[in-house]
């Protein structure tokens, strides 16, 4: 006789879940100011990086989003059309493509800053709070990456890395 199937955890009980719907919510309470500035979310993640240090490669921007350069790929391409981003190749690999900033992107920098307002407004949380919240959120992220192998956080980004 088969064994019974053991019940799957109801989804508010699993961390995963309850991680990858408030990601869904900041999403939606940013949308209005994001589609205010023209933008994806994706689209904003890859400016933020360029606004803290422009002119970076694909693969580097690629890693600081966990992503594969080749998903990024169409996303640079749209913000190249938008004027915002600018593609080209490194004189000293011509193998690797930089990105940078347009003026109309770097623009975008004073005008996006209130997300983050956003979000400490949403969720009625001090910035203490959110800032301790992410910091756990960012060690368990972390710690998962050491044990399955894969992305790790970067460090802090160089201008031609």
């Amino acid at each position: 006789m088969p064994k019974a199937a053991t019940p799957p955890v109801p989804l508010d009980d699993q961390l995963c879940f309850a991680i990858y719907s408030a990601g869904i919510a900041i999403q939606r309470a940013y949308k209005p100011l994001l589609d205010a500035l023209g933008l994806t979310y994706p689209q904003y993640l890859v400016l933020n990086v360029l606004w803290r240090n422009d002119a970076q490669t694909v693969g580097s921007v690629a890693n600081q989003l966990a992503l594969e350069s080749s998903t990024l790929t169409p996303l640079l391409k749209r913000l190249e059309t938008a004027g915002l981003v600018r593609r080209t190749r490194n004189p000293a690999n011509e193998r690797q493509v930089v990105i940078a900033l347009t003026k109309e992107g770097d623009d975008l920098r004073a005008r996006a800053g209130c997300l983050g307002e956003t979000l400490l407004e949403a969720s009625g949380q001090t910035p203490a709070a959110l800032a301790k919240l992410n910091g756990e959120i960012n060690q368990l992220r972390n710690a998962v990456y050491n044990h399955i192998g894969g992305w790790a956080a970067p460090e802090t980004p160089t201008e031609a890395d």
